[in-house]
């Protein structure tokens, strides 16, 4: 069946808009994601206990898939329906966990997030048919199945505000290339999504350096996340899953809901991947675990202090921002100092605003960076030295000496990246070549840090060197422009209204 999987999916995807309670690409994503999750699971569980005649599987034996979904001519209609439902649900979602079971509270942690939309027993039963046609024991079936993931983690760009959670895979795999984790080494994701960046992380480490059982329980140990929402939670174990990490290392939670002065060494990691959210409002109150100085409703800018204070001396990271995050006065200010005091910010690469089409259009950068001094960031009441009205100057207190930035442009005769014209693996060659031979050209360019503190840490620095491309947008696109800059602004009018209401 492996030549097959793709008219699998494709099957399920059917069967799901029949069903009267499946609404939309994003709840097709949620349905199918719990159900191959649980599948994946028990083919996981089969391959543990046969290797282990001790090991006993955390999920009771009535809903293991094996016995209510794997028989073909086994329970469906109305009985199957109640069974989700009534049994199946309600049991995983309140799982005792014993002893600090991780396997048995991963199992409750993604049945407490999700939902069966399903409203036919017929259809659901028709799912599981299709589902038991992939066998994820067979090396082969689960490394084709991997790669079809990917296609389906892809759909969740189209599908509603689910798109914040992927991050095209050139991007991820290039940014990964570029730190290199290595065995051993902590590999973080404080924003982790769908698993994107992990993944490569494992795929890279593997194929470098794991040689032997050992070197794979070192593997397993090192991988690390931390996701929030219910569906990119489950799609990320999943995922991790899929790419034999038995016990995924990914906390349900929010990263930004841990007291700052909270983390110590021992908490911090050697590498940071992530395209931590942006755009939006941090909830819960959750600036307030931060210090004065650096406190702001802007995610983005709250997941770079956390970032750096995460890392370890020498720890490396790559992150995704968008052009907000490197300009602005004020607490946005303090954020790029304490970055370029704290760390060698060594590269930026300025990529297209059309990377994250549909789901965003704002210009986005990658940043890389070392951590050099482990001061983290200072206490409200702290001495330590803050920018002031441009007369901090002295350029030894910063690890950054310099930046080189570096201009991705779209492939020649590309008006911009779309949902069928995605950004490609092999964009990222001349970028490689520079990366270890750099010198300044069309596309690149230095700036010197005392260039940076004299235009107060603005980070948002243009092409010296290049043409300036002119860009003719059609009627279609300035429509879009357009409309996207009005919804813009009615969201802001509404959130403003909702403050100044008493």
């Amino acid at each position: 069946m492996a030549h097959n999987l793709s008219g699998i999916i494709k099957s399920i995807r059917d069967i799901m808009r029949e069903d009267r309670g499946v609404n939309g690409d994003a709840q097709r994503i949620e349905q199918l994601g719990w159900m191959l999750f649980l599948k994946i699971f028990d083919d996981k569980d089969i391959e543990m206990e046969l290797l282990d005649d001790a090991y006993v599987s955390p999920i009771p034996a009535e809903c293991q898939w094996r016995n209510w979904a794997a028989d073909d001519e086994g329970m469906t209609g109305d009985a199957l329906q109640q069974f989700v439902d009534l049994t199946l649900f309600p049991t995983l979602k309140n799982l005792p966990v014993q002893d600090g079971n991780r396997r048995a509270l991963l199992i409750r942690e993604v049945f407490e997030g999700n939902n069966n939309y399903m409203k036919s027993g017929i259809n659901i039963r028709k799912v599981c048919n299709k589902l038991n046609e992939i066998d994820f024991n067979n090396s082969e079936d689960r490394h084709l199945f991997g790669d079809l993931y990917e296609s389906i983690l892809k759909e969740l760009q189209s599908a509603g505000d689910s798109g914040e959670f992927y991050t095209p895979r050139a991007v991820t795999q290039f940014m990964t290339e570029m730190v290199s984790p290595r065995l051993g080494e902590v590999v973080f994701d404080p924003a982790c999504g769908t698993g994107g960046f992990l993944v490569n992380a494992i795929e890279h480490i593997r194929k470098n350096e794991v040689n032997s059982v050992e070197d794979r329980l070192t593997l397993q140990k090192t991988i690390r996340g931390c996701e929030y929402k219910p569906l990119p939670y489950e799609l990320a174990l999943t995922n991790l899953i899929l790419h034999d990490i038995e016990v995924p290392n990914i906390e349900y939670g929010d990263s930004l809901g841990r007291e700052y002065s909270s983390i110590r060494d021992r908490d911090r990691v050697d590498v940071i991947l992530a395209n931590p959210p942006f755009g939006g409002t941090v909830a819960n109150g959750n600036e307030g675990n931060f210090p004065a100085n650096f406190r702001t409703r802007e995610s983005a800018d709250l997941f770079l202090v956390l970032i750096v204070n995460l890392l370890k001396t020498n720890g490396r990271a790559a992150l995704v921002l968008p052009d907000g995050s490197l300009t602005g006065e004020g607490v946005k200010q303090r954020v790029r100092q304490k970055l370029l005091e704290d760390c060698d910010l060594h590269t930026i690469v300025r990529l297209p605003n059309s990377v994250f089409q549909p789901y965003a259009t704002v210009a986005t950068n990658l940043l890389f960076f070392e951590k050099k001094r482990q001061t983290g960031l200072a206490a409200p009441d702290s001495d330590l030295p803050l920018f002031n009205n441009g007369e901090a100057k002295d350029s030894d207190r910063y690890a950054t000496s310099e930046i080189w930035y570096y201009e991705h442009r779209l492939p020649e005769g590309q008006k911009s990246y779309s949902k069928t014209k995605t950004i490609q693996v092999k964009e990222f060659e001349p970028l490689k070549e520079w990366w270890t031979n750099r010198v300044e050209n069309e596309q690149a360019w230095r700036v010197p840090i005392e260039t940076i503190i004299d235009r107060g840490f603005d980070l948002d620095i243009k092409n010296p060197n290049g043409k300036v491309e002119e860009h003719t947008y059609t009627s279609g696109e300035i429509l879009e422009l357009l409309s996207d800059s009005m919804n813009r602004s009615a969201s802001l009018l509404a959130e403003l209204k909702t403050a100044l209401t008493p």
